[in-house]
């Protein structure tokens, strides 16, 4: 990995990348999606039964289209203008935010919510610690939090298990993908002391299988506020 912060190139790639990312969305094409991680992250929200829900890192908004018929009033926080432009044409009545994650932890509105979601949108290491210490003051109790994530047991590959930066990668994806962002990496113990240092209790660790591997597609962990 080059000298340049990781945090600026996170959201360098999205922007470059956002057009094929709403492609494969929307077509779903992505496999672990369309077979596992999507309806894992839909059934968590449905059994905590929001009335108003914060999804951070919204991309082009297709978690907040599927629950609106559930009578759930949502908002969508992207970093990238063309994902949030994308969420909006597709949502005419919905609500998004182009906000990056330092604007939103200091400058966000001060609006509240019943459940905060985070679905594979947390790649930085400073950034992310500032966002979750953020999010406490934006939940009315009993307040959940879900955090949907690569599993780092299956993520690590052959690096040592040791929290720390990792070069990204868009292998499996479309050849239109470019320029992978550098994500960091993070034990499922540090998972946890970062949820409990930001003001919440880990209230279940789930672990999404793929039904051909066997293995876990993904980490899902909710937490509610300590």
């Amino acid at each position: 990995m080059n000298d340049t912060n990781p945090e600026a190139l996170i959201l360098a790639s999205w922007q470059i990348n956002a057009d094929p990312w709403i492609t494969a969305v929307r077509e779903e094409q992505i496999e672990s999606r369309r077979l596992i991680t999507d309806r894992a992250m839909l059934m968590a929200i449905d059994a905590r039964r929001p009335r108003r829900l914060l999804d951070l890192g919204c991309g082009e908004g297709w978690l907040c289209r599927a629950v609106h018929g559930w009578g759930i009033e949502t908002w969508g926080v992207d970093a990238t203008a063309s994902l949030i432009e994308a969420a909006r044409a597709a949502d005419p009545q919905g609500d998004y935010t182009c906000l990056d994650y330092a604007s939103f932890s200091q400058h966000a509105p001060a609006r509240r919510v019943d459940l905060i979601t985070c679905n594979f949108s947390l790649f930085g290491a400073e950034a992310v610690g500032h966002l979750l210490a953020s999010l406490p003051a934006r939940l009315e109790r009993p307040g959940y939090l879900l955090v949907q994530t690569l599993h780092p047991h299956v993520a690590c590959g052959e690096e040592p298990y040791a929290d720390g930066w990792r070069s990204g990668s868009w292998a499996g994806f479309d050849a239109a993908f470019r320029d992978p962002a550098p994500w960091y990496f993070r034990t499922l113990e540090s998972w946890a002391a970062l949820l409990q240092t930001s003001g919440f209790s880990l209230d279940a660790v789930l672990e999404p299988l793929h039904p051909m591997t066997g293995r876990p597609a993904s980490l899902l962990l909710a937490a509610k506020l300590a």
